[in-house]
């Protein structure tokens, strides 16, 4: 039985809250879980003091149960101090791509000539 550490969403329509749960992965997201480590809402401020309440020791323990935290979740016990920060970096999605790279180098040609130009007269 693997077990997550994941978001269960509640509320209605276009004004959702979440329960911060532990649950085996085969459950459905919204179901059964084993326990309710805390809650998110993302309809409060960044700064609110409820927008986000997690028990520490309680995911401490399930982490060291073998529970592995899904993305959303991670980032929050990274900022909690309790796991390392995910680090993604993909430098080649950044850079242009082949006919932006084309583009580039034309106008950069064309810039070229018209400063020799003006150079010579």
């Amino acid at each position: 039985m693997s077990l997550k550490i994941r978001l269960s969403r509640g509320g209605t329509k276009k004004r959702p809250h979440y329960a911060i749960v532990v649950a085996d992965s085969h459950s459905p997201r919204d179901g059964r879980f084993i326990e309710k480590l805390g809650f998110y809402n993302p309809l409060l401020p960044k700064d609110h003091a409820d927008r986000l309440r997690l028990d520490l020791d309680k995911a401490k323990a399930w982490l060291a149960k073998g529970a592995t935290a899904t993305d959303r979740v991670h980032r929050f016990l990274a900022d909690a101090g309790l796991a390392k920060p995910l680090t993604k970096s993909n430098p080649q999605k950044s850079q242009p791509k082949k006919k932006a790279q084309e583009r580039a180098a034309a106008a950069a040609a064309a810039a070229a000539k018209a400063a020799e130009g003006e150079a010579s007269a």
